[in-house]
């Protein structure tokens, strides 16, 4: 029985090729789509998910409530000891993570002193933590013990990749190496890499006990100051509720700082499982996508999924006709309904199977290109997998009902007594409206995700060019390691002169960054400080002139090493409710405990990325935070590449002991937006997949009607009608659908992109016209897709289409 069912498919197969080349290309491809969206979904949804402990661990974050409510995950360093002496039982359940940002690790070539290799790493590879780390985090140890590898200061455990990367095959245990060419760590520990889905993704462990001898920049006894690479993790016992711990923590807070301070800000535990989808939280692997993102990719793959069933769908139920005789001729040689709705549905499951397996072949080669796509690194064989093949398994199945069970309902219900007559007519059937149907579902679909792709694009170029306040072109960004006395100066003069240089400029960051230094401020003779805080930008006097900031009033500060003078933003003289800002003029502020008087206003520029608002800032000098050097740079790419040899040069000879890196600040600023521009390519890709299988079905179904319209439109022909009015006879239905489907898909799209565009503060308006695009670039797509087929019917010679009557 099976044989022969294999045997008749084949023959469909055969006899029907075009039709079922159709529909094994529309299956191929959205099965290929779903295959990929399942590998990503089931990687997204994964991370953390390694450690035994991961459902009762938490980092713990601080949610302030004034001057607006916002989150903070850097947590003040004595809150740490806090901890341990007012909740005991807790004492070797709590680790600090106090992450070092790229930092320059340097080892000695050999066994040789003093020749010395130097790598740069990324955040998130290097940090300080205690022995208690490792009760927290699951990590496989090679060598070293866990208890003790990070008891010492001084001591360091490694990675595998890293140990190799830093020494070779040689064994690295007892070896040293030096960070930020401050301090030697001995190498204790060898551990297996962590995993990519990680959201604790640190390579170079060092320990905690050495931090003060480091010389990290962090204030032992503040319980306000904080730094966001600083976090505070704890693991609950399974017995404590989190909404139990969080109580305990309000006290607590009550206890170690003023009431005043305590009424504007409280303690929350974020599941350590929830880390990597909280976006616009600092993660230490700095990438994060929210869940909604997450099943957003999972309907899509449901659409496309749909869209190629709805192919097969239309054209098993258009072709039924001309099977009904066969139909008709197996029933009265004694055949079920039920054996002949399992003959068609083996029909469609072979299909589905060659489907399946073309699929796998595309999703396999397709894998690396979508990894890098959305900047993930996937370690999956889909040939090796069982979970993978278990869900091919699933969804082969899940696509032969959805597609074949219809069509085979309506292909066995036929009465053998019309059919064998010939009496059954597409027009009676009931199939038509349904057809229409699952066409306007198609173009639905199609439409909405042209609609959503076409408002990301307009947000895309909102971002590429918004007026930010200030320069971005061609201005080179330089991070300057910690500093001697007077090599800022030597630096400078060295690269003052140099062909093809501009203006430049120390400072903190570029007027745009993701990390920004927050505090609060008291103006004038206030007896209060201000309930909101302010950006602090330090910078030398020549940040104005370097990045074209714009000074509306007053005059740039004086130049000194300290906090001397300071400049404001307009929204700094906004937010103190003054109007004109002449009025701020020599007024002052109290900073740090010092009054400093207020000289200039320069107009408002982004402090963050366009995500956020442009908040009040203070421009003032103060060499000790200066970490980058701006540098305007002139010419062409060639030029370019010779100046910047020049300030290496320049900048190694100053600094000997670390690394150049250099980036061009149009490129950090476009890596805000990173994740957007990943999401316009995916719904690109998706929508442009979701238009091609729409429009394979909607060939054949034109394909079909023509052919089975021949003698009508031979008819038509010699009664003098024209080509365009065949043309227009076959159009102007499909036109009427993708209208329909237009109105359907206008407020689906409306709803999900007015909420993604709620993550920015500045946006674009959703407009009418890009509707308009949406419906006219769907006619179209649907117009050239009915044209190939009506034209050539209309062409057709009516003698030829005639001669049989």
């Amino acid at each position: 029985m099976l044989k022969n069912y294999l045997i008749t498919a084949f023959r469909a197969f055969r006899r029907n090729w075009n039709y079922s080349v159709i529909n094994v290309v529309g299956l191929t491809l959205s099965l290929a789509c779903c295959l990929l969206l399942f590998v990503v979904i089931r990687y997204e949804l994964s991370f953390d998910r390694h450690h035994a402990k991961a459902d009762h661990t938490y980092r713990l974050i601080r949610h302030f409530t004034k001057p607006e409510d916002g989150y903070n995950v850097g947590i003040p360093l004595p809150v740490l000891a806090a901890l341990r002496t007012d909740f005991p039982a807790l004492k070797q359940q709590l680790t600090y993570i106090h992450d070092v940002r790229r930092p320059v690790v340097a080892v000695e070539e050999g066994r040789s002193k003093g020749n010395m290799r130097r790598f740069q790493e990324e955040n998130g590879v290097v940090a300080f933590t205690e022995p208690e780390f490792f009760r927290l985090f699951d990590y496989e140890w090679v060598s070293g013990d866990p208890a003790t590898a990070l008891n010492r200061p001084g001591t360091v455990v490694l990675s595998e990749d890293l140990a190799h990367k830093y020494f070779g095959n040689a064994d690295p245990m007892g070896r040293t190496l030096k960070v930020e060419n401050k301090m030697d760590f001995l190498v204790t520990g060898i551990v297996k890499n962590p995993p990519v889905t990680s959201s604790i993704p640190f390579h170079v462990l060092l320990s905690f006990s050495s931090l003060k001898q480091y010389g990290a920049n962090t204030n032992w006894d503040d319980w306000g100051s904080s730094y966001t690479g600083a976090q505070l993790y704890l693991t609950l016992p399974e017995t404590m509720a989190e909404t139990t711990m969080e109580q305990q923590l309000v006290p607590f807070l009550r206890k170690h700082i003023s009431e005043e301070e305590a009424r504007d800000q409280f303690y929350e535990l974020q599941p350590l499982t929830d880390i990597h989808y909280t976006v616009g939280m600092t993660a230490f692997n700095e990438r994060t996508i929210g869940k909604e993102m997450i099943w957003a990719m999972a309907l899509i793959g449901l659409f496309l999924l749909v869209t190629a069933c709805v192919n097969f769908v239309n054209l098993a139920t258009a072709q039924a006709i001309r099977r009904s005789k066969e139909v008709g001729v197996r029933k009265v040689l004694g055949s079920s309904r039920f054996q002949l709705v399992r003959q068609f549905l083996g029909e469609t499951g072979f299909l589905t199977g060659l489907a399946v397996l073309l699929a796998l072949l595309i999703a396999h080669f397709s894998l690396s290109s979508v990894a890098e796509l959305l900047n993930i690194k996937l370690v999956v064989s889909l040939f090796g997998d069982p979970v993978v093949l278990g869900f091919l398994i699933l969804l082969a199945v899940f696509t032969t009902v959805l597609a074949g069970f219809y069509p085979a309902l309506v292909l066995s219900g036929y009465q053998p007594v019309l059919a064998l007559k010939g009496k059954i007519r597409a027009s009676k059937s009931g199939q038509l409206t349904l057809r229409r149907s699952l066409i306007v579902l198609q173009f639905t679909i199609s439409q909405t995700l042209i609609i959503g792709t076409v408002i990301v694009y307009n947000q895309m170029d909102y971002f590429r060019n918004a007026d930010l306040g200030f320069r971005k072109e061609s201005i080179v960004m330089i991070p300057i390691p910690e500093k001697k006395p007077g090599q800022l100066e030597s630096l400078k003069a060295k690269l003052t002169g140099l062909p093809g240089l501009g203006a430049m400029s120390f400072g903190i960051s570029s007027p745009s960054a993701r990390g920004n230094w927050w505090t609060g401020f008291r103006y004038e003779n206030r007896e209060k400080e201000e309930d909101y805080g302010v950006v602090m930008r330090p910078a030398d006097t020549s940040y104005v002139r370097t990045y074209g900031l714009k000074l509306i009033a007053g005059r740039i500060n004086l130049p000194a090493d300290t906090m001397r003078e300071v400049l404001v933003n307009e929204r700094f003289v906004a937010k103190l409710g003054l109007r004109n800002p002449e009025e701020i003029l020599n007024k002052t502020i109290q900073l740090n405990g010092r009054r400093l008087p207020i000289v200039g206003v320069v107009k408002d520029f982004n402090t963050f990325s366009l995500h956020q608002t442009t908040e009040p800032c203070v421009l003032t000098t103060h060499r000790d935070a200066y970490g980058n050097l701006g540098v305007q740079v002139s010419g062409n790419a060639t030029r370019v590449k010779e100046t910047l040899a020049s300030v290496e040069a320049a900048w190694s000879e100053t600094f000997p002991d670390f690394l150049f890196k250099y980036e061009f600040l149009d490129d950090t600023i476009a890596n805000f937006y990173a994740a957007e521009e990943r999401l316009y390519a995916l719904f690109r890709l998706l929508a442009g997949i979701a238009i091609f299988i729409g429009c394979l079905g909607l060939y054949g179904v034109v394909a079909f009607m023509a052919e089975s319209r021949t003698k009508e439109v031979g008819i038509r022909k010699a009664l003098g009608a024209s080509t365009s009015h065949i043309f227009g006879l076959f159009s102007f239905q499909f036109l009427k659908l993708v209208f329909i489907a237009l109105l359907l898909a206008a407020p689906i799209a409306w709803y999900f992109t007015d909420k993604w565009l709620q993550d920015f503060a500045y946006k674009i308006e959703i407009k009418w016209w890009m509707f308009a695009l949406a419906g006219l670039l769907a006619g179209v797509i649907a117009l050239v897709t009915v044209s190939f087929q009506s034209i050539r019917a209309a062409l057709m010679n009516p003698v030829t289409s005639l001669r049989s009557e």
